[in-house]
């Protein structure tokens, strides 16, 4: 196989972990790259060197962004309204989303899945796709998506899309539900009855680095929940894993989303498969990374 051109996209991109996951997943499948990470300040302007490329992902501004300027966009990715892989076949882009995969197989991982009762944090990208992936992956799901009061109306929207989409299905017992944060926290006062959730996932930002002393929800709602997915991966340990490890529930971060998210890209640009504990030890590595880098 010829050397193969590929690339990370955004603005501002600054540190990704993207070049080492996939560096090694060409090496690990013997395929020879050349990786560039590509920021690009106007998307548009940029498209000539992408249809250049042999595949390319896609990060933060322009996930959606991307979408108008694909030739073709797989039925999945359209409905989630987000991006993150391109396959490129003669300079024509075809766009595709991994990220809920990426979350499934990491909770896969540690026997966990989107049964019972989820709570969703978050209505931007990154919850749209999770919360596609809920819908798709489970009949008649239990999904309480739990945001900032400014952004209830867009969560709403999101629900009633969900929703429209389970009855086309078929699906007649779902349950969706959307709540603020202080709505959250409330029910998950004292003296309240309880609220019991057996999933809950991260979707925002909050956590990240350097903020890493933050946690999107209080503990109170944390010691609700019998497993707890964040997908901020940086640092390895968030505020928000350290109080589910305290509280005794299941604790998932959020580097195994972003590998097992790069190894469905591969799979879609190479049909590519890899062993389970060449892929464990990515994450390992990948992390140990990020933490010599940010300590």
């Amino acid at each position: 196989m010829k050397t193969q051109r590929a690339a990370v996209i955004g603005h501002p991109i600054g540190h990704t972990m993207s070049p080492l996951i996939q560096k090694r997943l060409f090496a690990l499948g013997g395929i020879p790259l050349e990786y560039e990470v590509l920021d690009l300040p106007d998307l548009e302007a940029g498209l000539p060197r992408l249809r250049g490329l042999d595949c390319f992902n896609v990060t933060i501004p322009y996930k959606s962004a991307i979408l108008p300027f694909l030739d073709e966009v797989d039925p999945q990715a359209a409905r989630f309204g987000s991006v993150n892989t391109v396959k490129v076949e003669g300079g024509r882009l075809t766009g595709y989303t991994t990220d809920g995969a990426g979350c499934r197989k990491a909770l896969e991982n540690h026997g966990l899945d989107f049964s019972g009762r989820v709570l969703l944090l978050g209505n931007g990208g990154a919850a749209r796709a999770l919360a596609f992936e809920i819908a798709q992956e489970r009949k008649d799901p239990d999904l309480t998506i739990a945001c900032r009061k400014n952004s209830q109306p867009k969560a709403v929207a999101l629900g009633e899309e969900l929703a429209a989409f389970l009855r086309q299905r078929g699906d007649r017992d779902f349950r969706i539900e959307i709540q603020t944060y202080e709505e959250l926290e409330g029910l998950c006062g004292c003296g309240v009855p309880k609220p019991e959730y057996d999933l809950l996932l991260n979707a925002t930002s909050v956590g990240m680095y350097p903020h890493a002393g933050e946690s999107p929800v209080s503990a109170q709602v944390v010691g609700r929940c019998k497993a707890v997915f964040d997908a901020v991966y940086n640092p390895g340990e968030t505020e928000l894993l350290r109080l589910a490890k305290e509280a005794g529930a299941v604790a998932v971060g959020g580097m195994e989303m972003l590998v097992y998210q790069a190894v469905a890209a591969h799979e879609i640009w190479y049909g590519s498969k890899f062993r389970g504990e060449d892929l464990e030890a990515l994450c390992r590595e990948a992390q140990a990374e990020t933490e010599r880098l940010f300590g």
